[in-house]
Protein backbone atom coordinates (compact mmCIF):
# COMPACT_ATOMS: atom_id res chain seq x y z
CA UNK A 1 0.00 0.00 0.00
CA UNK A 2 2.73 2.28 0.91
CA UNK A 3 4.40 1.53 -2.35
CA UNK A 4 1.18 2.31 -4.18
CA UNK A 5 0.91 5.70 -2.52
CA UNK A 6 4.48 6.49 -3.39
CA UNK A 7 3.80 5.47 -6.98
CA UNK A 8 0.73 7.64 -7.21
CA UNK A 9 2.66 10.55 -5.78
CA UNK A 10 5.36 10.16 -8.38
CA UNK A 11 2.78 9.93 -11.13
CA UNK A 12 1.09 13.12 -9.98
CA UNK A 13 4.40 14.88 -9.80
CA UNK A 14 5.29 13.88 -13.31
CA UNK A 15 1.86 14.98 -14.51
CA UNK A 16 2.25 18.37 -12.91
CA UNK A 17 5.70 18.78 -14.41
CA UNK A 18 4.37 17.84 -17.83
CA UNK A 19 1.54 20.35 -17.47
CA UNK A 20 3.99 23.06 -16.42
CA UNK A 21 6.24 22.29 -19.36
CA UNK A 22 3.30 22.37 -21.71
CA UNK A 23 2.18 25.73 -20.30
CA UNK A 24 5.72 27.14 -20.73
CA UNK A 25 5.88 26.11 -24.40
CA UNK A 26 2.55 27.84 -25.14
CA UNK A 27 3.76 31.07 -23.55
CA UNK A 28 6.98 30.96 -25.51
CA UNK A 29 5.13 30.33 -28.74
CA UNK A 30 2.80 33.21 -27.98
CA UNK A 31 5.68 35.54 -27.31
CA UNK A 32 7.42 34.38 -30.46
CA UNK A 33 4.22 34.95 -32.44
CA UNK A 34 3.87 38.43 -30.92
CA UNK A 35 7.49 39.20 -31.76
CA UNK A 36 7.04 37.95 -35.31
CA UNK A 37 3.94 40.14 -35.66
CA UNK A 38 5.86 43.14 -34.40
CA UNK A 39 8.71 42.42 -36.78
CA UNK A 40 6.27 41.97 -39.66
CA UNK A 41 4.49 45.22 -38.75
CA UNK A 42 7.81 47.03 -38.54
CA UNK A 43 8.90 45.57 -41.86
CA UNK A 44 5.67 46.70 -43.46
CA UNK A 45 6.09 50.19 -42.05
CA UNK A 46 9.69 50.29 -43.21
CA UNK A 47 8.72 49.08 -46.68
CA UNK A 48 5.95 51.69 -46.84
CA UNK A 49 8.44 54.38 -45.92
CA UNK A 50 10.86 53.11 -48.54
CA UNK A 51 8.09 53.06 -51.15
CA UNK A 52 7.09 56.62 -50.20
CA UNK A 53 10.70 57.77 -50.49
CA UNK A 54 11.01 56.15 -53.91
CA UNK A 55 7.78 57.78 -54.99
CA UNK A 56 8.99 61.20 -53.81
CA UNK A 57 12.35 60.64 -55.51
CA UNK A 58 10.65 59.76 -58.78
CA UNK A 59 8.44 62.83 -58.52
CA UNK A 60 11.46 65.04 -57.87
CA UNK A 61 13.33 63.47 -60.77
CA UNK A 62 10.36 64.03 -63.04
CA UNK A 63 10.05 67.67 -61.96
CA UNK A 64 13.78 68.23 -62.36
CA UNK A 65 13.76 66.56 -65.75
CA UNK A 66 10.76 68.66 -66.83
CA UNK A 67 12.34 71.86 -65.50
CA UNK A 68 15.59 71.06 -67.25
CA UNK A 69 13.72 70.28 -70.46
CA UNK A 70 11.78 73.55 -70.20
CA UNK A 71 14.97 75.49 -69.51
CA UNK A 72 16.75 73.90 -72.45
CA UNK A 73 13.75 74.70 -74.62
CA UNK A 74 13.80 78.34 -73.52
CA UNK A 75 17.55 78.57 -74.11
CA UNK A 76 17.09 77.13 -77.57
CA UNK A 77 14.29 79.61 -78.29
CA UNK A 78 16.45 82.51 -77.07
CA UNK A 79 19.34 81.35 -79.24
CA UNK A 80 17.03 81.24 -82.24
CA UNK A 81 15.73 84.71 -81.42
CA UNK A 82 19.28 86.03 -81.08
CA UNK A 83 20.16 84.50 -84.45
CA UNK A 84 17.13 86.18 -86.03
CA UNK A 85 17.99 89.53 -84.44
CA UNK A 86 21.59 89.25 -85.58
CA UNK A 87 20.36 88.56 -89.08
CA UNK A 88 18.02 91.55 -88.93
CA UNK A 89 20.85 93.71 -87.60
CA UNK A 90 23.09 92.68 -90.46
CA UNK A 91 20.34 93.48 -92.94
CA UNK A 92 19.70 96.85 -91.25
CA UNK A 93 23.41 97.71 -91.30
CA UNK A 94 23.58 96.75 -94.96
CA UNK A 95 20.56 98.93 -95.72
CA UNK A 96 22.13 101.84 -93.85
CA UNK A 97 25.34 101.44 -95.83
CA UNK A 98 23.36 101.30 -99.07
CA UNK A 99 21.31 104.35 -98.10
CA UNK A 100 24.40 106.34 -97.18
CA UNK A 101 26.04 105.36 -100.46
CA UNK A 102 22.91 106.36 -102.41
CA UNK A 103 22.89 109.70 -100.60
CA UNK A 104 26.53 110.27 -101.51
CA UNK A 105 25.88 109.29 -105.11
CA UNK A 106 22.80 111.48 -105.23
CA UNK A 107 24.66 114.45 -103.83
CA UNK A 108 27.55 113.95 -106.25
CA UNK A 109 25.09 113.73 -109.15
CA UNK A 110 23.19 116.78 -107.95
CA UNK A 111 26.33 118.81 -107.46
CA UNK A 112 27.61 117.81 -110.89
CA UNK A 113 24.35 118.74 -112.57
CA UNK A 114 24.27 122.08 -110.76
CA UNK A 115 27.77 122.87 -111.96
CA UNK A 116 26.92 121.85 -115.49
CA UNK A 117 23.43 123.26 -115.92
CA UNK A 118 23.53 126.53 -114.01
CA UNK A 119 24.86 128.74 -116.78
CA UNK A 120 26.95 131.49 -115.34
CA UNK A 121 25.92 130.62 -111.77
CA UNK A 122 28.22 129.03 -109.16
CA UNK A 123 27.57 125.43 -108.18
CA UNK A 124 25.59 124.55 -105.08
CA UNK A 125 28.58 124.39 -102.80
CA UNK A 126 30.47 127.29 -104.32
CA UNK A 127 27.37 129.48 -104.45
CA UNK A 128 26.69 128.90 -100.79
CA UNK A 129 30.29 129.05 -99.68
CA UNK A 130 30.44 132.85 -99.87
CA UNK A 131 27.84 135.27 -98.52
CA UNK A 132 25.68 136.81 -101.21
CA UNK A 133 26.00 140.47 -101.93
CA UNK A 134 24.31 142.30 -99.11
CA UNK A 135 23.72 139.01 -97.28
CA UNK A 136 25.39 140.44 -94.18
CA UNK A 137 24.49 144.02 -93.54
CA UNK A 138 27.27 146.40 -92.64
CA UNK A 139 26.18 148.05 -89.43
CA UNK A 140 27.21 151.63 -88.67
CA UNK A 141 30.35 151.57 -86.54
CA UNK A 142 28.96 153.91 -83.92
CA UNK A 143 28.76 151.63 -80.89
CA UNK A 144 30.35 148.56 -79.33
CA UNK A 145 27.39 146.57 -80.65
CA UNK A 146 28.03 147.70 -84.20
CA UNK A 147 31.76 147.13 -83.83
CA UNK A 148 31.20 143.58 -82.62
CA UNK A 149 28.94 142.86 -85.59
CA UNK A 150 31.45 144.45 -87.97
CA UNK A 151 34.17 142.19 -86.55
CA UNK A 152 32.02 139.08 -87.01
CA UNK A 153 31.16 140.13 -90.59
CA UNK A 154 34.84 140.67 -91.37
CA UNK A 155 35.68 137.17 -90.14
CA UNK A 156 32.94 135.70 -92.32
CA UNK A 157 34.10 137.61 -95.39
CA UNK A 158 37.63 136.34 -94.72
CA UNK A 159 36.31 132.74 -94.67
CA UNK A 160 37.33 132.32 -91.05
CA UNK A 161 34.18 130.41 -90.34
CA UNK A 162 35.04 128.97 -86.93
CA UNK A 163 35.97 132.41 -85.69
CA UNK A 164 32.93 134.02 -87.28
CA UNK A 165 30.70 131.37 -85.70
CA UNK A 166 32.09 132.20 -82.26
CA UNK A 167 31.77 135.94 -82.92
CA UNK A 168 28.14 135.79 -84.04
CA UNK A 169 27.26 133.52 -81.14
CA UNK A 170 28.81 135.92 -78.63
CA UNK A 171 27.03 138.83 -80.31
CA UNK A 172 23.62 137.17 -79.97
CA UNK A 173 24.34 136.34 -76.33
CA UNK A 174 25.47 139.88 -75.57
CA UNK A 175 22.77 141.69 -77.59
CA UNK A 176 19.68 139.43 -77.77
CA UNK A 177 17.37 142.39 -78.41
CA UNK A 178 19.60 144.03 -81.01
CA UNK A 179 18.03 145.43 -84.18
CA UNK A 180 20.80 143.52 -85.97
CA UNK A 181 19.96 140.17 -84.32
CA UNK A 182 18.58 138.78 -87.59
CA UNK A 183 21.82 139.75 -89.38
CA UNK A 184 23.88 138.01 -86.70
CA UNK A 185 21.64 134.94 -86.72
CA UNK A 186 21.98 134.64 -90.50
CA UNK A 187 25.75 134.97 -90.19
CA UNK A 188 25.74 132.29 -87.49
CA UNK A 189 23.77 129.90 -89.67
CA UNK A 190 25.96 130.64 -92.68
CA UNK A 191 29.08 129.94 -90.61
CA UNK A 192 27.59 126.60 -89.55
CA UNK A 193 26.88 125.78 -93.19
CA UNK A 194 30.45 126.65 -94.15
CA UNK A 195 31.69 124.39 -91.34
CA UNK A 196 29.56 121.60 -92.90
CA UNK A 197 27.29 121.46 -89.89
CA UNK A 198 24.25 121.45 -92.16
CA UNK A 199 21.62 120.32 -89.68
CA UNK A 200 22.63 123.05 -87.24
CA UNK A 201 22.60 125.60 -90.07
CA UNK A 202 19.04 124.60 -90.97
CA UNK A 203 17.94 124.90 -87.33
CA UNK A 204 19.50 128.37 -87.00
CA UNK A 205 18.00 129.71 -90.22
CA UNK A 206 14.59 128.24 -89.33
CA UNK A 207 14.82 130.05 -86.00
CA UNK A 208 15.54 133.28 -87.90
CA UNK A 209 12.49 132.74 -90.13
CA UNK A 210 10.32 132.11 -87.08
CA UNK A 211 11.51 135.10 -85.06
CA UNK A 212 12.13 137.54 -87.91
CA UNK A 213 9.88 136.52 -90.84
CA UNK A 214 9.89 140.08 -92.25
CA UNK A 215 13.64 140.56 -92.00
CA UNK A 216 15.64 141.32 -95.11
CA UNK A 217 17.64 138.22 -94.21
CA UNK A 218 14.62 135.90 -94.40
CA UNK A 219 14.94 135.11 -98.16
CA UNK A 220 18.69 134.46 -97.84
CA UNK A 221 18.02 132.29 -94.79
CA UNK A 222 15.54 130.18 -96.80
CA UNK A 223 18.04 129.87 -99.64
CA UNK A 224 20.71 128.76 -97.16
CA UNK A 225 18.30 126.16 -95.80
CA UNK A 226 17.76 124.79 -99.33
CA UNK A 227 21.51 124.60 -99.89
CA UNK A 228 21.94 122.76 -96.59
CA UNK A 229 19.23 120.29 -97.58
CA UNK A 230 21.00 119.66 -100.88
CA UNK A 231 24.20 118.89 -98.96
CA UNK A 232 22.21 116.40 -96.88
CA UNK A 233 20.78 114.84 -100.09
CA UNK A 234 17.28 115.94 -99.04
CA UNK A 235 16.32 116.92 -102.57
CA UNK A 236 12.57 116.85 -101.95
CA UNK A 237 13.02 119.08 -98.92
CA UNK A 238 15.23 121.48 -100.88
CA UNK A 239 12.68 121.75 -103.69
CA UNK A 240 9.89 122.52 -101.22
CA UNK A 241 12.03 125.15 -99.50
CA UNK A 242 12.82 126.82 -102.81
CA UNK A 243 9.18 126.79 -103.89
CA UNK A 244 8.16 128.36 -100.56
CA UNK A 245 10.93 130.95 -100.93
CA UNK A 246 9.80 131.94 -104.42
CA UNK A 247 6.18 132.13 -103.28
CA UNK A 248 6.78 134.10 -100.07
CA UNK A 249 9.47 136.51 -101.26
CA UNK A 250 8.84 137.02 -104.99
CA UNK A 251 10.64 140.39 -105.10
CA UNK A 252 13.79 139.30 -103.29
CA UNK A 253 17.17 139.55 -105.02
CA UNK A 254 17.72 135.87 -104.29
CA UNK A 255 14.74 134.75 -106.41
CA UNK A 256 16.69 134.33 -109.72
CA UNK A 257 19.15 132.02 -107.99
CA UNK A 258 16.35 130.15 -106.25
CA UNK A 259 14.49 129.66 -109.54
CA UNK A 260 17.64 128.44 -111.28
CA UNK A 261 18.41 126.06 -108.43
CA UNK A 262 14.85 124.71 -108.40
CA UNK A 263 14.92 124.16 -112.17
CA UNK A 264 18.06 122.09 -111.88
CA UNK A 265 16.71 120.03 -109.00
CA UNK A 266 13.47 119.31 -110.83
CA UNK A 267 15.42 118.11 -113.87
CA UNK A 268 17.08 115.39 -111.80
CA UNK A 269 15.44 111.99 -112.10
CA UNK A 270 16.08 109.68 -109.18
Amino acid sequence: MRGLIVGLGLLMGVSQMAHAALFGDDEARRKIADLQQQVQTQNQATQAAIDELKKNQQALEQRYTQSLTDMLGKIDALNQQISRLQGQLEVANHNIDMTQQRQKDLYADTDGRLRKLESGAPAATADAAQPASGAVTEAPASSSEAKDLDAANALLQASKFKESFDAYQKFLQAYPASTHAADAMYGLGFSQFSLKNYKAAIATQQKLLKQYPDSAKAPEASFNIANSQIQLADIDGAKKTLRDLISQYPKSDVIPRAQSRLKVLESIKR
